[in-house]
């Protein structure tokens, strides 16, 4: 994705360790190491299950419009925490919700088009899946959001769709797999197909990006599953099927030190759709 100084693409930092991975992304962004001052609580946020629909169903206002007056809600959102660690490093804080993970939430169908960023999951056709939701920065202020970590996780049944909300300054990623488990590596990281994400990002002068990648799976030597990421028009895709036998718009661990991948928007409202288990 086209976004300066681009912060979201963290799983460039697949090396032997941690220290290791950190060094590939300084390297690939010239940016000079900052520390990062914890903005976080040691409170996570714990999520409620919200109604949920299948694809057969039809709200009545189109998830991806947008509120009349031009207002939109926070409702169900936590305090916003003061990015921190210097714009332009991979160590940049922006909003990990207060309580931690409290920046991502799943709202309904019907509710959906009052949030500015919304993306709308659909599962596979055959079996159940779960997805996890991670702030880059963990729940400790450090580079570990993604290490057992979740802000969100749930499970979407055969033909399931369901909606996630994300507050502005967000940046993370989720993962997806079939069953009821998320694979990790052996640093105990997740190592599935990513979605990675940055909304109105503070330090990128409001624009949001996001991207599939499957760098932390094939680092990990491990199955890379299918992902579909496009705006809800379609206009702008990022794209991987079962095993990354077709990659379009998306980041492997060969294309990991490669920035500009992936969709991006200009200040203002998201709505992306994100279709697990794709294999087109």
């Amino acid at each position: 994705m086209q976004l300066k100084n681009s912060l979201v693409l963290f799983t460039a930092l697949t090396a032997a360790t941690a220290s290791a991975r950190l060094h590939g992304h300084e390297r690939r962004h010239h940016h000079d190491k900052r520390a990062v001052a914890t903005t976080t609580t040691s409170d996570v946020a714990s999520v409620s299950a919200v109604p949920t629909s299948d694809s057969s169903s039809s709200p009545s206002v189109e998830w991806f419009n947008h509120p009349s007056n031009g207002q939109y809600t926070r409702k169900g959102f936590g305090g916003k925490t003061s990015s921190s660690g210097g714009g332009g490093t991979i160590f940049y804080a922006g909003n990990v919700g207060d309580p931690w993970g409290s920046n991502i939430i799943e709202v309904s169908a019907q509710d959906a088009s009052q949030y500015k960023h919304v993306v709308e999951f659909e599962g596979s056709n055959s079996q159940a899946w779960t997805v996890v939701f991670w702030n880059k920065i963990g729940p400790d202020g450090k580079l570990t959001g993604w290490y057992g970590n979740d802000a969100l996780k749930f499970t979407l049944e055969p033909g399931q769709v369901r909606y996630v909300a994300f507050d502005d300054d967000t940046q993370g990623g989720w993962a997806a797999a079939q069953g009821e488990d998320i694979p990790k590596d052996s640093f105990g990281g997740y190592s599935s197909t990513w979605g990675e994400f940055d909304f109105s990002s503070s330090t990128n002068n409001g624009w949001s990006g996001w991207d599939v990648s499957a760098i932390q799976a094939q680092a990990a030597k491990q199955a890379v599953q299918g992902m579909k990421i496009c705006t809800h028009d379609n206009q702008k895709c990022s794209t991987i099927t079962g095993n990354a036998a077709n990659v379009v718009n998306a980041y492997t661990e060969a294309l990991k030190a490669v920035n500009g991948i992936g969709g991006n928007e200009q200040s203002g409202a998201v709505r992306l759709s994100a279709k697990l288990d794709f294999n087109e």
